[in-house]
């Protein structure tokens, strides 16, 4: 059921991820790539984790799940945010730890090899310089910038950054439970992928038009 679910998960975050790109390509808002960008890491790493669950975890699933998943899907939402907000460093910012994402997940060494059903534990089998060290600075920098973006204009996005903030705390709460093994992350993935989408593309707050009235002539 789970490797199911992670599929079906999978396939969501990945049209919606198509969806972000096209609204990019007709606007060429760059906060809309970066946005693409996470829901197709978010994607990927669905898809590592219905490999896992399907055929079993091994060091190949285990190494695509840490990058999307755990190296890259809230870093490139906090680039979003940030690009958003004007600071348009972030796009350079966001590439470059990209590319350093990549090179750590696959060079990193994995010892004890990944075997089971159950989503490995990183703590296991990764050594806490560099993946997870990394792991945790990026997805704390990318979380944090999302949340305080989403709050300082809280008042011009009402709906959408709120459901950009249920959106990550869906998602943490998913990686929390599937950490104690209490519940289906694949759910969770898919909700937080909605949440987030919706929040993306939910339009500012229109300013409010007052009318004149005159006063009728005597």
């Amino acid at each position: 059921m789970e490797a199911l679910l992670a599929f079906a998960a999978g396939l969501l975050s990945l049209r919606l991820a198509g969806d972000l790109l096209s609204r990019y390509r007709a606007r060429r808002s760059p906060q809309l790539a970066a946005w693409a960008a996470s829901l197709l890491a978010y994607a990927v790493a669905s898809a590592a984790l219905a490999w896992g669950a399907a055929a079993g975890w091994d060091d190949h699933s285990f190494r695509v799940y840490y990058l999307c998943g755990g190296l890259l899907t809230a870093p490139l939402l906090g680039v979003g945010s940030l690009l958003l907000s004007g600071r348009r460093w972030a796009a350079p910012v966001g590439l470059v730890y990209s590319g350093l994402a990549v090179g750590v997940a696959l060079a990193a060494p994995i010892s004890p090899s990944v075997t089971g059903d159950s989503i490995p534990n990183a703590q296991e089998h990764l050594e806490l310089w560099p993946a997870r060290l990394l792991a945790i600075l990026g997805n704390s920098l990318g979380t944090l910038a999302v949340v305080v973006i989403a709050l300082a204009s809280l008042r011009r996005r009402p709906v959408g950054n709120g459901l950009i903030l249920a959106g990550v705390a869906v998602a943490a709460t998913g990686s929390a439970l599937a950490g104690l093994g209490a519940a289906p992350t694949a759910i969770f993935i898919g909700v937080a992928a909605l949440l987030l989408y919706a929040g993306f593309i939910w339009p500012p707050r229109l300013p409010v038009l007052v009318r004149r009235v005159s006063s009728p002539s005597r």
